[in-house]
């Protein structure tokens, strides 16, 4: 059962490389399966992201809101959405 669609599947697929060494990932369905495992989250906007970490507890006083996108696990979906992958 897929749980993230197409837009963000493949977002991951094309930008795992800035958190992983090696792809986790070369289909789809190990993406699908990978992000779930790692119980990665899709939000809407960056604001959404700030909020995310926010929630977390993650030490963001440091950071903007532009540089909190740049982050390792943020990965911009490309149509406003952004998904987090904490593993």
């Amino acid at each position: 059962m897929t749980q993230f669609d197409e837009a963000v599947l493949d977002a991951f697929l094309g930008q795992q490389g800035k958190l992983f060494p090696e792809n986790v990932a070369d289909t789809r369905e190990e993406a699908d399966d990978f992000l779930a495992e790692c119980m990665a989250v899709v939000v809407n906007g960056k604001k959404e992201v700030w909020d995310y970490f926010e929630e977390e507890g993650i030490d963001i006083a440091e950071i903007n809101e532009d540089e909190i996108l740049e982050a390792d696990e943020v990965f911009d979906v490309g149509d406003g959405r952004y998904l987090i992958v904490e593993c």
